[in-house]
């Protein structure tokens, strides 16, 4: 294992986040706090508890897991498509090192960064809304495991795409909708039967669900049933990854 350049390329990306601090890390941060301020505040006050939890604190993980999908497709994405459009890429792609350590770096720069923004959102939260955490193990686990498969699924958004715009095409127009009708504002069980059952097919959902049972003990999909599922979705993204650098797909191009 090649330490040393799989340390290079971390630092690199990491020092990026730290050169914008405004649009890394501020400006998600606001965007977030204004669901607080908005929902959790304002309209959750009147609003009925949902299972024993008031409704502010109710939202607070699925508006958390919300921001973690789309910033861990932005950062990986963005992290992997600049070296193919400047062309650096092929100094990376000649270097002595292997795919997957491109991959741990990259991979592992952009989930840092989603789940430090995961935790100040976290802690930005508990200044609106009354929080607790009941498990602060599987809490983290689900975090760390969501802000992996999105950055890897970032990081095959980033070489598929040939231009600027396709980078935000899949995170707007499916991501972004999936986690919204996902659970991130309500109960599943609040839906008529026929629309649970469409529900359960959308992939956030067991995402959403796990990471609200360690804040409250409330899910709609057993623990175990969630974790399953996001440990499919990441071993299907490290199969397309493994996959592309086989085959060469899009990487120099």
């Amino acid at each position: 294992m090649n330490w040393h350049a799989i340390r290079a390329i971390y630092r690199f990306e990491m020092a990026r986040t730290w050169r914008t601090p405004l649009q890394s890390i501020v400006s998600p941060v606001l965007s977030t706090s204004l669901y607080f301020v908005v929902f959790g505040a304002a309209i959750g006050s009147r609003m009925q508890a949902i299972d024993g939890v008031p409704y502010g604190a109710f939202i607070v993980p699925g508006l958390i897991m919300l921001s973690l999908l789309t910033q861990s497709i932005a950062n990986a994405s963005f992290a992997i498509y600049f070296p193919k459009f400047t062309g650096t890429i092929y100094e990376l792609l000649s270097a002595p090192v292997a795919w997957w350590e491109v991959v741990i770096a990259y991979v592992g720069a952009a989930a840092t960064k989603s789940i430090l923004l995961g935790l100040i959102i976290l802690a930005t939260a508990a200044l609106f809304v009354p929080l607790q955490i009941a498990h602060p193990f599987w809490m983290l686990l689900f975090l760390v495991l969501t802000a992996t498969t999105f950055s890897l699924f970032g990081f095959i958004i980033g070489i598929w795409a040939d231009g600027f715009e396709k980078l935000q095409v899949i995170p707007l127009l499916i991501v972004t909708p999936l986690a919204f009708l996902g659970g991130s504002f309500y109960s599943i069980e609040m839906l008529p039967p026929v629309w649970r059952t469409v529900t359960l097919f959308n992939p956030v959902v067991y995402l959403i669900s796990g990471f609200r049972w360690s804040f409250y003990n409330i899910a709609d999909v057993s623990l175990g049933v969630s974790l399953g599922m996001t440990l499919v979705f990441l071993t299907a993204c490290i199969a397309i990854v493994g996959w592309i650098f086989r085959t060469g797909y899009r990487l120099k191009n």
